[in-house]
């Protein structure tokens, strides 16, 4: 039920009740007053029957009659010992037939020298009356009676008007009472509308009232609580944008667990290193099920600490540290160790392999030096040995000048100056560099340039220790066949590479080639001269340049390596 209901209802009940209460108690004055006032007034008239009784006694009934005439009354003469002597209602004949009225109550009393009253149907006639009666000295009783039917028309015709006068106040009060109780619900239903917007999170919702006493200080109250929310959501906002801002912009994947084991915030750091695309928030189990990991959450729940545990999930190396919160819930932090363990391992690697690729010629150079040192050594193997010793100590030279190219690119000590340059002219230069090697294998060296690739946009000197490096690395792994460089036209730059006719790469080899010192066939490369940094060499001038190289082989058909230059210049 609403307010203005409840309120109108409520003043219906409490007119209703004060215009029931007026009516009854006017009802009931009213009566007893009238009566009290009819019992007064019969007194008197009956009191002047009995003083004009006491100077005309001897024809009473006579003096009965005309004393009702007069006054318009009934009036009745009664001796002391109860016999009716006179009576305005009857005549002669009649009285003689009346009974003893010694015993009525009125008449009783007045004879032991009272006035006496009562109100009772008349034996004699059968309507209610009203019975006065007053003792009169030496004669007997005056009595006088009054129908008391003209009483009731009388109370009953102001019974009337005062139920009307009370329906028509009820009426009053119910209007009076329905604009009252709008006037009192409008504003509370304002303030109960703006109080259930805020619920709602509608901050933008104000009272409008403007109004004196409590209800204007109620919707002060509850503007000022608007405006403090606000701005208390505001801040939190911005608190919780710079908290996502921050935790978004960490390297360290950042995962908070509350006490019920929902996982409540992930940071996109950790969804990457977890694989995690569930919307927030979602159970614990979710997570990857590693031993460590969990071994770590559940430490924390019962406030653990665990720091710089390592574990290993979908191919990364991460560190986990694991802290308790003090609602009870847990904070993940987990940071990528991948590539600084890789780094690790290809500085083991490197250092491996340098170390076996020089001591390899280290160990020829300091045999055959050993060799030389005696003098019985004959001229002709002398001869042999120092050109081994040369041909060792050059590959040394070669080995620390790529290590060295290769390092001076990597970290940035070389940076290409890109121009316009003939493809051409670059292709006959290192093609007739190797050519006499080719002819001794018997090897075609072919140049297929596209008139449309004639012009790429290089580096000149890292443009020919590209292509250097891919006809080296061709020529040795074919021995017949042709070797042929070629460059042609792609979308947004010009594609060159170099195709060969030689024993071919197998598919699962194909991904590391570019790596340094990865050999297919370690021992085949070495006896050949190369050093495994070519095409390593090859991957960083090319993507120096904003490109990227490819490699495509079938074994015993022959590779193909190609190299993409873009046509707009790129800084590293």
């Amino acid at each position: 039920m609403r307010l203005t209901q409840r309120l109108l209802l409520g003043a219906l009940l409490v007119v209703g009740f004060l215009s029931v209460f007026i009516v009854t108690m006017v009802d009931r004055q009213l009566d007893e007053r009238l009566h009290e006032d009819a019992k007064d007034f019969l007194a008197r008239e009956a009191r002047l029957v009995g003083a004009a009784w006491q100077r005309d006694s001897r024809f009473s009934d006579s003096l009965a009659d005309r004393s009702g005439a007069a006054i318009g009354r009934r009036v009745t003469l009664v001796r002391p010992d109860g016999v009716v002597i006179g009576d305005s209602e009857f005549n002669d004949a009649g009285l003689t037939a009346l009974q003893n009225h010694s015993m009525r109550p009125e008449v009783a009393t007045a004879l032991g020298g009272a006035v006496g009253t009562s109100r009772r149907p008349s034996p004699s006639t059968g309507d209610v009356e009203l019975y006065v009666a007053v003792p009169v000295e030496g004669l007997g009783v005056a009595r006088v009676s009054l129908p008391t039917a003209g009483l009731d028309a009388v109370i009953d015709a102001a019974r009337r008007e005062v139920a009307t006068a009370a329906l028509l106040a009820l009426l009053g009060a119910l209007v009076i009472a329905f604009f009252f109780s709008r006037s009192v619900s409008r504003p509370i239903e304002e303030l109960r509308d703006v109080a259930r917007a805020l619920a709602d999170g509608d901050l933008a919702r104000r009272p409008t009232l403007r109004a004196p006493g409590e209800v204007g200080e109620v919707a002060v109250a509850l503007r000022q609580l608007a405006e403090q929310l606000t701005a208390r959501l505001r801040a939190r906002e911005a608190d919780e944008t710079l908290l996502l801002q921050l935790t978004e912009s960490l390297h360290e994947g950042v995962i908070a667990v509350d006490i019920a084991q929902q996982v409540v915030r992930i940071n996109e750091t950790a969804r990457r290193l977890l694989g995690m695309t569930g919307a927030l928030p979602f159970p614990m189990d979710q997570l990857p099920r590693d031993v460590v990991l969990r071994d770590a959450l559940l430490a924390a729940f019962t406030g653990e600490t665990t720091a710089d545990t390592e574990l290993v999930i979908s191919g990364r190396t991460l560190n986990v540290t694991a802290r308790p919160l003090h609602d009870g819930g847990a904070v993940l932090a987990l940071f990528d160790l991948t590539r600084l363990r890789r780094l690790e391992a290809v500085r083991r690697d490197f250092v491996a392999n340098v170390s076996h690729e020089l001591r390899t010629p280290l160990t020829v150079v300091s045999g055959f030096a050993e060799t030389l040192a005696s003098e019985d050594v004959p001229y002709d193997a002398r001869r042999s040995f120092a050109e081994r010793i040369l041909g060792n100590t050059r590959r040394m030279q070669r080995l620390v000048d790529e290590l060295l190219d290769l390092s001076r690119i990597e970290s940035g000590g070389w940076i290409p100056n890109p121009q316009p340059v003939a493809v051409p002219d670059v292709a006959n230069e290192v093609i007739s560099a190797v050519h006499d090697a080719g002819t001794q294998k018997g090897l075609a060296l072919i140049a297929e340039i596209a008139p449309e690739a004639a012009v790429l946009f290089a580096d000149p000197t890292a443009l020919r220790q590209v292509l250097g490096n891919l006809v080296d690395n061709a020529m040795r792994h074919t021995s017949a066949g042709e070797v042929v460089l070629f460059a042609r036209r792609q979308e947004g730059g010009v594609l060159v590479g170099v195709r060969d006719t030689g024993i071919g790469i197998a598919a699962e080899h194909l991904p590391r080639i570019f790596e340094r010192f990865y050999r297919v066939d370690a021992s085949r490369s070495r006896d050949q001269g190369g050093t495994g940094l070519g095409l390593a060499i090859v991957k960083h001038l090319v993507e120096a340049h904003g490109g990227r190289v490819r490699s495509a082989s079938v074994l015993a058909r022959g590779t193909e390596i190609t190299a993409y230059f873009p046509d707009r210049e790129v800084r590293p």
